[in-house]
């Protein structure tokens, strides 16, 4: 049995270089005219099953304004950045350079006291292999850009430091075909379903 599950990484909240740790801002302004110019492409997905969201503010706005109605899951989460949360990538390399050292480094490490990114990587990949397994099931998820590179990392059973080589744009979407364990990437042809 196969199911489909397409992520569409949530519109953005802020500029690159203001994104902060597990941030829970709504959309800005940008973010709403980026959803209103990319719903043509998108809204077709909504004809999945299934209609899922992380629950940030952002991901949960986003899937409303494509039409989804979206339940929220919070196995989508984005990773538990612990004392980190809230701060700049910036922010963190200049006050704990060592710490952010060993973070990019090491999949296990979990300087901030949060959750590891092979630990975030691991949790997402048990919502994508609980995932109803009915044939033909189509899933749409609307996540924070961090829960699609984990899910693509996690399917794709590539080492965890893959995950900061994939640039998960905001309102990009990604199919995954599969079930539990055994998920391959499904290129299309830039259209919905």
């Amino acid at each position: 049995m196969q199911v489909r599950v397409t992520l569409i990484a949530a519109a953005r909240s802020s500029s690159l270089l203001a994104e902060r740790f597990d941030e829970d801002r709504p959309l800005d302004e940008a973010g709403w005219q980026d959803v209103r110019l990319a719903a043509p492409a998108l809204v077709a997905f909504g004809a999945a099953e299934l209609r899922y969201c992380s629950p940030t503010p952002r991901s949960r706005s986003t899937g409303t304004a494509l039409g989804f109605a979206p339940l929220v899951q919070p196995a989508l989460s984005d990773c538990d950045m612990g004392r980190w949360r809230g701060c700049t990538l910036g922010e963190v390399a200049g006050r704990e350079p060592g710490a952010f050292d060993a973070w990019l480094r090491d999949p296990r490490s979990a300087p901030h006291g949060g959750e590891s990114l092979l630990t975030f990587i691991t949790r997402v990949g048990h919502w994508l292999d609980t995932r109803p397994a009915d044939a033909g099931v189509c899933i749409v998820a609307v996540a924070e850009p961090a829960v699609v590179r984990a899910a693509l990392v996690y399917a794709l059973q590539v080492h965890p430091s893959t995950y900061w080589s994939i640039d998960a744009r905001p309102l990009s979407a990604v199919t995954l075909a599969g079930g539990a364990g055994r998920w391959s990437l499904r290129l299309g042809d830039g259209t919905a379903p």
